[in-house]
């Protein structure tokens, strides 16, 4: 189980964003990176694909990726940035809990 996950709003702790915060598009486990909307912004010349009409062409802008130390979540429940650890329920399900508030983050 991945301590960061897709839709978590993470803050960012180190590099040019620093204190940033965003909400997590996409999670790349095996290559411990993430990709957060709105931070990391790189520019890419983009040619037109053969064949596609639609297809944006020149200079954009996208968000690139980060190694996933490098962010913090953001804890719902105090709004503050804080590692995580784990807890099992009954039924031995897992859950993310915040190690300040101790409250937990996705229990179901």
């Amino acid at each position: 189980m991945n301590k960061i996950r897709k839709g978590d709003n993470v803050q960012v702790l180190s590099g040019e964003d620093k204190g940033k915060t965003g909400a997590v598009q996409y999670v790349y486990p095996k290559k411990e990176r993430v990709v957060v909307a709105g931070i990391n912004m790189m520019k890419k010349a983009q040619r037109r694909a053969p064949g596609q009409v639609r297809t944006q062409t020149g200079i954009i802008e996208r968000e690139g990726a980060m190694h996933w130390s490098k962010v913090a979540l953001v804890c719902p429940n105090c709004n503050k940035a804080t590692r995580i650890g784990f807890q099992f329920t009954e039924d031995r399900a897992k859950y993310r809990v915040c190690k300040k508030c101790g409250n937990p983050i996705d229990k179901k």
